[in-house]
């Protein structure tokens, strides 16, 4: 597989997430890109998404993601995985999500996100 295939695309982000390099998520990202959550059932454009990460990124640290499966798909991959860090509180925070990512031209072009929403609410306390 290429350097811009499904699987390393998805390995780029976890590691661009885990550094809080938001300017390396952005070019992983088409600039039409679109993510959507099955906590709120909202889509978010990628200027609103990287704000989202931004502020994901300042309330945990010590991000690491331990992925459980990742597979290439058609039009994409599919990733299980449990975001890691510390809350503010210094408090530890597992938050298991199921993305399935479209891909396409080497970029992202839709993240469909499946998470436990308990994982959001121990970063706004």
């Amino acid at each position: 597989m290429s350097e811009q295939g499904p699987l390393a695309l998805a390995e780029r982000l976890c590691a661009a997430i885990e550094a809080g390099d938001l300017d390396a998520v952005s070019a992983l990202y088409r600039d039409d890109f679109v993510a959507w959550s099955n906590h709120d059932d909202r889509e978010a454009d990628k200027a609103r998404s990287l704000r989202t990460l931004g502020w994901l990124c300042s309330r945990l640290s010590n991000r690491h993601y331990d992925v459980r499966r990742r597979l290439a798909l058609p039009d994409g991959y599919l990733q299980e995985h449990v975001l890691r860090g510390t809350a503010p509180d210094g408090s530890p925070v597992a938050m298991p999500a199921c993305l399935v990512a479209t891909t396409a031209d080497g970029q992202i072009v839709r993240i469909n996100e499946y998470l436990d929403p308990a994982g959001v609410a121990a970063l706004s306390r």
